[in-house]
C-alpha cells in the first residue's frame, strides 16, 4: 500500500512539474507570436574584418532579432567589396526577409542595391556608413532603405572641444589659437572621414583652431606602419611647442601616430575617432599621449541597427527616429561620447564595457527606436 501511494504521489509531481514547464513554454512562445517580425530571417552583412567592435555590434544585433524572434545570421567580408556584394546578393536570392548591411562602398553600392531592390522588391534593407552616390558624384537615397551613420561632425568636434576646455583652457579662454597636427585622408576617400572633416572645419574656420600641417598615411594598404613614419618624419621638422595636439580622424592612422610619439619621446597630445581594445591599451598605459577617443555604443549600435530592421519589416516606419532630431527619417546619426584616459586607466577595461566608466551620454538610450509591441518585448 505504501509503495502504491508512493508512486501516485511521484505520478502527481512529475504531472505538475511537466504542467509548469508547459507553462512556461507557452509563455515564451506567446511572446514570441507577439512579435509581428517572429520567423523573419534577417543577415548581417559588414564589409570590412571582424574587429573588437564590430564583433560587439553582431552580438547585440543578435540578442536584439532573436529576442524578437528572428533568425540571424552574420557575415564578415575581410574588406572584399567582391565578397560584400556576393554575399548580399546571395541571401537575398536565399530569401532573406531583411539585411543589416555596414559599409558598402561608395563607388557601387547606390546602383548595386538599386538593382537589388529591383529583382526582390519586398527585401527590406537598412545600411550602416553605406553612402549613396550616383555615377555623377550626387548623393541619392533609396526608396525604402534607411541609412544610419555616426554623427561623424560630432565626433571631430567633442575631440576639439575636449582639447580646447580640457588640454589647453588658458589658452582658450585667452582667444589663442590651438596648433593642431592633423590627421586626415580625403576629401573624397572615404565619407566618413568626410563628415569628420565638416566637424573638424567649423571649429578652424573660427580661428578656435589653427592646422599646422594635414598628414595622412602613404600607404593605405599598410596605413598604421606608414602613419607611423610620416608622423615621425613631419614631427623632426617642428620645435617643442611648435603643435599642442594630434587630432586623427580614425584610431586606426592614431596608432601609427602613437608609436611615432612613443619612439620619438615627443610630449604631444594625441586625440582620435572611434575606439578598439587596442586604443584602450594604449590610453592606459603609463605617460601615454593618447589622452582621448570620441566614440559611439558600439554595443547599442547593432541593437539600433536591428530595431530600424524590425521596424521596417513591422511596417512601423513612422517610429523609425533620428537620434539628433527626434524626427522619422530614413536618414539617422547615432550620438558620440568622449572617452578620455582617465575613464580607462582602471584594469580590465574594454569596448565591452566601456558603459561602467564612460558616463551618462554613453549609456543613454533615449533615442532608441521603438513600438509599443517591441517595447513590450524587449522590455524598454
Amino acid at each position: 500500500m505504501k509503495h502504491w501511494i508512493s508512486g501516485l504521489l511521484a505520478l502527481l509531481c512529475a504531472a505538475a512539474l511537466t504542467g509548469c514547464a508547459g507553462t512556461t513554454q507557452t509563455e515564451s512562445e506567446t511572446s514570441q507570436t507577439d512579435s509581428p517580425v517572429a520567423g523573419k530571417k534577417v543577415a548581417y552583412i559588414l564589409q570590412m574584418t571582424p574587429s573588437d567592435i564590430f564583433q560587439t555590434w553582431s552580438q547585440s544585433a543578435q540578442e536584439t532579432a532573436e529576442a524578437l524572434g528572428m533568425e540571424y545570421d552574420a557575415f564578415f567580408c575581410d574588406g572584399s567589396d567582391e565578397q560584400w556584394q556576393d554575399t548580399v546578393a546571395q541571401c537575398a536570392a536565399e530569401g532573406y526577409d531583411g539585411l543589416l548591411l555596414s559599409h558598402g562602398g561608395e563607388a557601387y553600392a547606390y546602383p548595386f542595391l538599386q538593382d537589388l531592390l529591383e529583382e526582390y522588391p519586398d527585401l527590406e534593407i537598412v545600411t550602416f556608413d553605406t553612402q549613396f552616390k550616383d555615377s555623377d558624384g550626387q548623393t541619392q537615397t533609396l526608396e525604402g532603405v534607411t541609412q544610419f551613420f555616426q554623427q561623424d561632425a560630432q565626433l571631430a568636434q567633442q575631440l576639439l572641444e575636449y582639447v580646447c576646455q580640457e588640454l589647453y583652457p588658458e589658452k582658450a579662454e585667452a582667444g589663442e589659437p590651438i596648433q593642431i597636427l592633423k590627421v586626415w585622408v580625403g576629401p573624397g576617400y572615404l565619407t566618413p572621414f568626410d563628415r569628420r572633416q565638416e566637424g573638424y572645419a567649423a571649429y578652424e574656420e573660427t580661428d578656435i583652431i589653427q592646422t599646422v600641417e594635414t598628414i595622412g598615411p602613404s600607404d593605405l594598404s599598410d596605413p598604421e606602419a606608414s602613419m607611423a613614419e610620416v608622423t615621425a618624419a613631419t614631427l623632426a621638422k617642428y620645435q617643442p611647442g611648435e603643435i599642442d595636439a594630434i587630432w586623427c580622424c580614425y584610431d586606426l592612422y592614431a596608432n601609427g601616430v602613437y608609436t611615432a610619439l612613443t619612439e620619438g619621446g615627443y610630449d604631444i597630445p594625441l586625440v582620435s575617432a572611434d575606439i578598439c581594445d587596442a586604443d584602450i591599451e594604449k590610453m592606459a598605459t603609463e605617460g601615454s599621449p593618447w589622452k582621448a577617443c570620441a566614440t559611439t555604443n558600439w554595443s547599442y549600435n547593432g541593437e539600433f541597427g536591428m530595431r530600424v530592421l524590425a521596424l521596417e519589416l513591422s511596417g512601423d516606419v513612422d517610429a523609425i527616429i533620428d537620434p539628433m532630431t527626434g524626427e522619422p527619417s530614413a536618414w539617422l546619426e547615432l550620438p558620440a561620447t568622449v572617452i578620455t584616459q582617465e575613464m580607462v586607466s582602471a584594469d580590465g577595461i574594454s569596448v565591452s564595457n566601456l558603459d561602467t566608466v564612460a558616463g551618462a551620454s554613453y549609456t543613454d538610450r533615449s533615442w532608441m527606436p521603438t513600438a509599443d509591441w517591441m517595447s513590450a518585448i524587449l522590455k524598454d
